[in-house]
C-alpha cells in the first residue's frame, strides 16, 4: 500500500489511530504524576496567595502554565502594576512560541480550531516527547493521535492536582513550606528539558541574573532574568548552527 502524497495528507495525518494514541499515553504516563504534583503545589499557592476559589479556577482553567501561575502570584500578592503581571507572565510563556513554531509544521494542514486546542493544552514535557518520536515534519499515520495520547492525560493531569491543591489550600499549614516545594517541582520538570549546551547556559545564565537583580522592584529580576536567558540560549543556538554550517562547506 502506497503512502498518500503531500497534497493529500491531511485527512491521512488527522484520522484517528488508535495504536499510536495507546503509545503516546504510554509514552506520557510517567510524567503524569509529577504534573499533578505540580498542579497540587500551583493550587494550593493560588488559594494561599489570596485569590478567591473561583478566581484560583479559573486561572488553573484559562492560563494553564505553572510557571507563568507562579511567576504572576507574588506580583499579584504584592499589588504589582497589571502591565508588570501581564509582561511577566507574557515572557515566562514565550517558549510556547517556540513549541508552536516547532509543531506547526507537522499540523499546519488542520483547521485553526484544532491547531488552537492543541496549542491550549500543549506543555514543556509533551511536545519534547512528540519531536522525540517525530522529528521529520513528513506525514505520518497517527502523528496527531500520538500527541493527542500526550496532551490530554497531562493536561488532565496538571487540572486534577491543581483543583485538588485549590480546595486543599485553605487547610494546608503555612510551615510546610509549599513555595519551597513549587520550586523543586519546577527544578524537576526543567532538568529533563536542559538537553544541549544553548538550553544549559541560558538556564546558568539566568539563575545567574536572577540572583543578581533580585533586588529589583515588583520581582522585575525575574523577567529580566528571562529574557537575558531566552536571548543567550538564542545566541548560543544560532552560533553553534554558523559554525556546524561552516564545517560542512569545508568538508
Amino acid at each position: 500500500m502506497t503512502e498518500p502524497s503531500s497534497t493529500t495528507s491531511s485527512p491521512y495525518v488527522a484520522e484517528h489511530h488508535e495504536p499510536s494514541w495507546r503509545e503516546g499515553v504510554k509514552t506520557g504516563i510517567p510524567s503524569l504524576f509529577g504534573i499533578g504534583a505540580w498542579g497540587l503545589v500551583v493550587g494550593i499557592a493560588m488559594i494561599k496567595s489570596g485569590l478567591t476559589i473561583p478566581q484560583a479556577l479559573g486561572m488553573t482553567l484559562v492560563v494553564f502554565a505553572g510557571s507563568a501561575q507562579l511567576a504572576a502570584l507574588p506580583l499579584i500578592a504584592s499589588g504589582a502594576p497589571i502591565w508588570v503581571i501581564f509582561l511577566t507572565a507574557l515572557v515566562v510563556n514565550l517558549r510556547f512560541v517556540i513549541f508552536s513554531a516547532l509543531l506547526a509544521p507537522h499540523f499546519a494542514h488542520l483547521p485553526w480550531r484544532k491547531r488552537l486546542l492543541l496549542g491550549y493544552v500543549a506543555g514543556d514535557m509533551t511536545v519534547a516527547l512528540f519531536l522525540q518520536k517525530y522529528p521529520s515534519e513528513a506525514p505520518q499515520v497517527g502523528k496527531l493521535s500520538y500527541l493527542k495520547g500526550l496532551l490530554y492525560p497531562n493536561w488532565g493531569s496538571w487540572q486534577v492536582g491543581s483543583i485538588a491543591g485549590i480546595f486543599l489550600g485553605s487547610t494546608v499549614p503555612p510551615e510546610w513550606g509549599l513555595g519551597f516545594a513549587g520550586t523543586l517541582a519546577i527544578i524537576c520538570v526543567m532538568i529533563p528539558l536542559m538537553i544541549g549546551r544553548p538550553a544549559l547556559c541560558g538556564v546558568l545564565v539566568a539563575g545567574a541574573v536572577s540572583v543578581l537583580a533580585a533586588g529589583l522592584p515588583y520581582k522585575l529580576g525575574l523577567l529580566l532574568a528571562v529574557l537575558v536567558g531566552m536571548l543567550t540560549a538564542m545566541a548560543i543556538e544560532e552560533g553553534t548552527e554558523k559554525l556546524r554550517s561552516k564545517g560542512k562547506q569545508h568538508d
